[in-house]
């Protein structure tokens, strides 16, 4: 039975606002530390070309190649701040591109002296045709950077 994996890694610092919204974690296409299955490529799978990865949430999406049960796996290092929670999730379609927005996974993590160093795991069904992406938010004075990031996807058929 077959694998098909998607994994992302970014170490460009993201500012991530101080509104109240989720943000989607973006990736360069060029770092992919796997991507074999072209499920995170500039050319999406609608058509659509993104020409600035840093600037467009598309670049956060990975495009499933297959119907099966997505593993996601996430790693989000958080720059210290005067923030007392930040958050996370998962979201099928967050940008509302096919099916709708549908989160999964939200997670409210308690602060720590410093940094904010998290991993998450979650398993769901996924489709061609509907992204997934990885989600963040925070409720600082001001805006926080998000350092480190990766965003792992694998499909078991």
């Amino acid at each position: 039975m077959p694998v098909h994996v998607c994994s992302l890694i970014v170490d460009v610092p993201q500012p991530i606002p101080n509104d109240g919204e989720y943000h989607v974690l973006r990736f360069p296409f060029t770092a992919e530390s796997y991507d074999a299955y072209t499920m995170h490529q500039a050319v999406q799978p609608d058509g659509t070309t993104v020409t600035d990865w840093s600037t467009s949430d598309r670049s956060g999406l990975i495009w499933p190649d297959q119907d099966g049960w997505g593993s996601l796996t996430g790693v989000i290092y958080w720059d210290s701040g005067d923030y007392t929670e930040v958050r996370d999730r998962f979201v099928r379609d967050p940008l509302n591109l096919s099916t709708g927005y549908d989160s999964t996974a939200t997670e409210d993590w308690a602060i720590t002296p410093g940094g904010q160093y998290r991993h998450k795991s979650h398993e769901m069904f996924v489709h061609p045709g509907t992204p997934v992406s990885l989600m963040v938010r925070q409720n600082a004075s001001t805006a926080v950077a998000v350092s480190f990031a990766e965003f792992k996807l694998a499909i078991h058929t």
